[in-house]
């Protein structure tokens, strides 16, 4: 089974950025797609950005032209650059791999503990 960790998180004023670190260890060499995915209090858990292996990134409508995703695999990890940041991007920001959308929901044989980002206007 694969472990998330990610780091990276905190406040910050609109138009500020932030770049997220998701660090994966375990059986990471059959890990496929790893993505970033969000979740307000109370809300259900939304895709931001996704990685595939030998694949180009997908980006959730809200974020395209201000979030970057890359991937290193020599030291397994992926991440999240976010810029011009607004305050409907707060949230908790984890990792799931391989995940899949079924039914309204995001789901993964691994998620991470999630990292805080929070954005003051």
């Amino acid at each position: 089974q694969v472990q998330f960790v990610e780091s990276g998180g905190g406040q910050v004023k609109a138009g500020g950025s932030l770049t997220l670190s998701c660090r994966a260890s375990g059986s990471t060499s059959g890990l496929n797609v790893i993505g970033w995915f969000r979740q307000d209090s109370g809300s259900q858990r939304d895709l931001v950005a996704l990685i595939r292996t030998g694949g180009g990134p997908t980006y959730a409508d809200s974020v395209k032209g201000r979030f970057t995703i890359s991937r290193d695999e020599s030291v397994n990890t992926v991440y999240l650059h976010m810029s011009n940041l607004k305050p409907e991007d707060t949230a908790v920001y984890v990792c799931g791999g391989d995940a899949v959308y079924y039914n309204g929901n995001w789901y993964s044989d691994s998620w991470g503990q999630g990292t805080q980002v929070t954005v003051s206007s």
